[in-house]
């Protein structure tokens, strides 16, 4: 069985629409967008959907104003454990895992 390719998560778009409001993909590698898109999607809840029209016409606004909280405050989790990780030494990250 093949799943359709239309399927993704609709929180993949809203990563991705954070990571141009903050303009992140103006200053930083793709491997490092890439990390922060990974981090942050790991910290929210999958939400599947075949067309973007299904979001924009059956979610209430009250629910993708929480979803955009939720993504704004992974993303920012996503920055500051990037940058504590780059912040340490080898050393000591080797040591604390």
């Amino acid at each position: 069985m093949k799943l359709d390719s239309d399927i993704h998560n609709y929180y993949e778009h809203l990563v991705l629409e954070r990571i141009a409001e903050l303009q992140l993909d103006k200053e930083n590698s793709p491997d490092y967008l890439a990390d922060i898109c990974c981090l942050a999607l790991n910290q929210v809840p999958p939400r599947y959907i075949r067309y973007e029209v299904d979001m924009a016409f059956y979610l209430p606004q009250s629910e993708r104003n929480q979803m955009e909280m939720n993504v704004a405050h992974a993303v920012d989790k996503a920055i500051k454990f990037l940058k504590d990780t780059k912040a340490k030494p080898f050393e000591e990250r080797s040591a604390s895992e």
